[in-house]
């Protein structure tokens, strides 16, 4: 991975965990998804003029991304509503990239050497230690670690889509924006038929913090994308789930947070798998 690259990635890892921590604004799991949706479709609507256009051979591409990023929003909310976040997060973050590399190897014909091998099970195993010794109340298990997987899956997903796709669309913006006003209108068609008219009541008391969350998570997702035509999906997309160091760094400097040794452990193997993808 070039090095502009890989600076660009961690700066997406560094907004990533940047908007999770704006992002808690008092409403539900599924409300927060809700209005980082509609910001981000705020945003992206007015720029989708001004940027190239994605390739027709694009469109499957990118309604398949928007339908499996609306997956994932309503999967993790579910996720969290059945378990802590702790446990639900790390294990939802941290399959994914392993997913995306066997399917990248086995599907794509994508080659790695064994350092970025071993980047990702480092990164993964960091992520995947944290969940089962977060120190959440209960064992992660049942419709908890379902939902779980099922975000891992949908997260592997999006994310060898939007690969794919942005290379087919010959433009990473031009496949951004569309897809994230897709996204947008899923999440309020899912919205509407689970809560009616009261799922957008709630969202105007938290439009401060959300519309910065929703800036950042767009500018973390932006350069992801553009970093998927540039470098090998996996190996981005485990990069960026070293968001979690700044999370812990955040926590720790910013909101006095304590750090269990567990955690520092799995904050060594994660920080292992990204020096390991710069040999």
């Amino acid at each position: 991975m070039e090095n502009h690259v890989f600076a660009a990635v961690l700066l997406a890892a560094l907004l990533h965990a940047g908007w999770n921590t704006l992002v808690k604004v008092g409403l539900d799991r599924l409300s927060t998804m809700l209005l980082l949706a509609l910001v981000q479709a705020a945003i992206a609507l007015p720029l989708i003029p001004f940027v190239p256009a994605p390739s027709p051979e694009a469109w499957p591409w990118i309604a398949g991304a928007a339908a499996l990023h609306a997956g994932y929003k309503i999967f993790l909310a579910q996720a969290y509503a059945h378990a802590d976040l702790s446990q639900a997060y790390p294990v939802a973050r941290g399959t994914a990239p392993v997913i995306v590399l066997l399917v990248s190897a086995t599907v794509l014909g994508a080659r790695f050497e064994t350092a970025a091998i071993a980047s990702v099970g480092a990164i993964s195993a960091g992520l995947i230690l944290m969940a089962v010794k977060g120190g959440g109340a209960t064992p992660l298990r049942g419709k908890g670690l379902a939902y779980a997987l099922g975000t891992a899956g949908f997260t592997a997903g999006y994310t060898l889509v939007d690969g794919v796709g942005a290379k087919v669309a010959d433009t990473a913006s031009g496949f951004i924006l569309p897809m994230v006003v897709g996204d947008a209108v899923l999440m309020c068609g899912y919205a509407v038929a689970l809560r009616g008219g009261s799922a957008f009541r709630s969202l105007g008391s938290a439009w401060k913090s959300g519309t910065a969350a929703g800036a950042m998570s767009l500018g973390s997702y932006w350069i992801a994308v553009w970093a998927f035509t540039q470098a090998p999906i996996a190996l981005v997309a485990a990069l960026r789930e070293s968001s979690i160091l700044f999370a812990v760094l955040i926590a720790v400097l910013l909101l006095g947070e304590r750090v269990s040794p567990w955690r520092w452990v799995s904050i060594g193997l994660i920080a292992c798998g990204v020096a390991l993808m710069k040999l």
